[in-house]
């Protein structure tokens, strides 16, 4: 105690006192071995999410074919989740189809004047809106507004601890909110592709007849001959496997989001990402697929 007054009487007025010893932080890993377990740690995580989407997709299947052999399927949640999709993709989906009907009208159609083939501005309407553009707007605004919608809905639940509730009330949420939402936009899908068709369609024919001066007949007649059944129902088929894609990637992503207001976020965020990704690969196959096998000619 007198050793320690004498030390402190000792010490010069202006000099700091010592700043006590810190202990000795762990050193923190390398960038190299930090990604380095990434590139370890990433594929692992890829394959059990892909094992997760699997077990969802065959488990809400299950449900679905149950529900329709039993007569118990829910109604009016069903009618609640297509009115409520519905009403959040049919009049993004009919903007949409504006400009990509007349995108393709005015793009074709001035090359078309120029080689003195104007009455082939249907076939590009044909082959353009209804084989690849209706299709892959519906698969976006589904991805956009629909896949948005569903991972926020389950991901606040998630956050809210309603989903384990459920799990300790013995009620299977895939039954009771995933099977739902998939029928639901399974239900909406084909609607939303016609009336990107009809609206896309009938847009590049004012434009053509407008603008480009064509006859209505003949761009109906061109329309006819290029664009045949067979793409209109591929056409629904991509908006089917679209819808089917988007509810599972968002089902998944909020049913797993964790970490309040922000795992919510993030869960929206990477549904919408992977969704736009695996419909452009998915149509990609399916279009090679069309081509194989019903390759494209006159009606």
């Amino acid at each position: 105690m007198t050793s320690t007054m004498q030390s402190i009487a000792e010490r010069p007025l202006d000099q700091p006192e010592p700043s006590p010893v810190e202990p000795e932080s762990p050193s923190r890993p390398r960038t190299g071995a930090r990604f380095g377990r990434y590139l370890r740690d990433a594929p692992i995580q890829s394959l059990a999410t892909i094992g997760r989407s699997a077990d969802l997709t065959a488990a809400v299947i299950r449900y679905v074919i149950i529900g329709l052999l039993r007569g118990r399927l829910p109604v009016s949640e069903i009618v609640e989740q297509t009115w409520l999709l519905l009403k959040v993709t049919s009049l993004p989906g009919l903007l949409m189809a504006i400009p990509i009907g007349g995108e393709v009208a005015v793009e074709v159609g001035g090359l078309m004047n120029q080689v003195g083939a104007n009455s082939l501005a249907g076939a590009a309407s044909g082959l353009g809106v209804v084989g690849q553009g209706a299709p892959m707007a519906a698969g976006m605004l589904m991805s956009g507004a629909a896949a948005s919608a569903i991972a926020s809905d389950l991901g606040a639940r998630a956050v809210r601890e309603e989903i384990d509730a459920m799990h300790v009330m013995g009620v299977d949420p895939l039954e009771r909110l995933v099977m739902p939402r998939f029928i639901a936009m399974i239900a909406i899908a084909p609607v939303l592709c016609i009336i990107i068709v009809a609206a896309g369609v009938l847009t590049g024919l004012g434009i053509s007849a407008g603008v480009n001066h064509v006859v209505p007949g003949s761009f109906w007649q061109s329309f006819g001959a290029f664009a045949t059944p067979t793409d209109v129902v591929f056409a629904v088929v991509k908006s089917l496997l679209f819808a089917g894609i988007v509810v599972l990637i968002a089902s998944l992503r909020g049913l797993e989001a964790k970490g309040g207001p922000k795992g919510v976020a993030n869960a929206v965020n990477a549904s919408v990402v992977l969704s736009v990704f695996c419909i452009f690969v998915t149509n990609l196959l399916v279009s090679q697929l069309q081509q194989m096998f019903f390759p494209a000619h006159l009606a």
